[in-house]
């Protein structure tokens, strides 16, 4: 994968760079420490700027977090109740107020929560769901997305260029990172699930 995303960089530029990043928030596998590390280590031996860089991926990033709070949008309040009602619910020991308390912690929290989970792997982009599904408001969402996004992509970019042709490295440094952090949300939330179902059948 690793090649396919420098070849598309080195083929379109700043419209690969948004493309990429904009895939990279619909299909989280995609990892965007490559795509930024490598397009601030072109930044050192191409006409692409830091700048161009950092804007496009921060578009490519806007573009595909409104896709998913689309995504979130389309599955309505109303739709998730109608599912916890029937057997769904039943076996996830998921009820209709169950989303109640969600889209109220979401409604307290969820600005926060935008802003923050752009750091996080995975996270990073399935945050945008959440956000449609609870109807944030549309500018609060596009600015602090754009805000997380923003400091995400200059933080990897700047760091590929700053190590040149050893940005692989860097790559390297963040996908570890990456790992770390998803075995630990994976951890904390079947930590969570199991403790949640356990009352629930108490």
């Amino acid at each position: 994968m690793q090649n396919w995303i420098i070849t598309i960089m080195n083929r379109f530029g700043y419209l690969g760079v948004a493309g990429l990043i904009g895939l990279e928030n619909i299909f989280p596998p995609i990892p965007s420490e490559v795509i930024l590390t490598f397009g601030g280590f072109m930044t050192t031996c191409t006409d692409l700027t830091f700048t161009g860089v950092v804007i496009s991926s921060t578009i490519g990033s806007l573009i595909g977090a409104i896709l998913l709070y689309g995504i979130g949008w389309i599955l309505s309040y109303d739709k998730l109740c109608r599912i916890l009602s029937g057997k769904t619910g039943k076996i996830l020991h998921l009820y209709p107020e169950d989303i109640d308390k969600a889209v109220s912690w979401f409604d307290k929290r969820g600005n926060y929560t935008v802003f923050f989970c752009r750091f996080i792997p995975i996270v990073r982009s399935l945050i945008s769901i959440p956000a449609g599904c609870a109807k944030m408001k549309m500018l609060p969402f596009l600015l602090l997305t754009t805000a997380g996004s923003f400091i995400w992509n200059t933080v990897l970019v700047y760091l590929g260029a700053l190590a040149g042709k050893s940005w692989s490295k860097i790559a390297g440094y963040m996908d570890t990172y990456s790992t770390i952090v998803l075995i630990i949300l994976i951890i904390a939330v079947l930590s969570a699930l199991y403790f949640f179902i356990k009352s629930r059948i108490r």
